[in-house]
């Protein structure tokens, strides 16, 4: 009973600093922009946007696809970097256990 009630134990331990560290995560930003930084965009590593900024000289209403095309480009890098950023700090807290849903 007592390996169990360790590993009881570890557990809530670990679920207490994986939920400690999406905290933190979700305070943690990054920046991209696209477009020379016509359209910049800050993501959050909960994987979540927290803003978007468009020059106004990137609005084109004969192009609006440009204005798209900058903003999808700018939106993927940022969550690209939050990704990688989500997973190294969660892979610190697991310990390369590998615990599946976590990432």
């Amino acid at each position: 009973m007592s390996s169990i009630g360790k590993l009881m134990k570890q557990a809530a331990r670990m679920q207490r600093q994986v939920e400690e560290t999406q905290a933190q995560l979700a305070q943690r930003t990054v920046q991209s922009s696209s477009g020379g930084g016509a359209v910049q965009i800050v993501a959050r590593c909960d994987n979540s946007i927290a803003s978007i900024k468009i020059d106004p000289q990137a609005i084109n209403p004969e192009d609006p696809q440009l204005l798209e095309d900058l903003i999808l480009t700018a939106v993927n890098s940022a969550l690209a970097q939050s990704r990688e950023i989500y997973a190294a700090e969660m892979g610190k807290v697991t310990s390369g256990l590998g615990l599946p849903g976590l990432m």
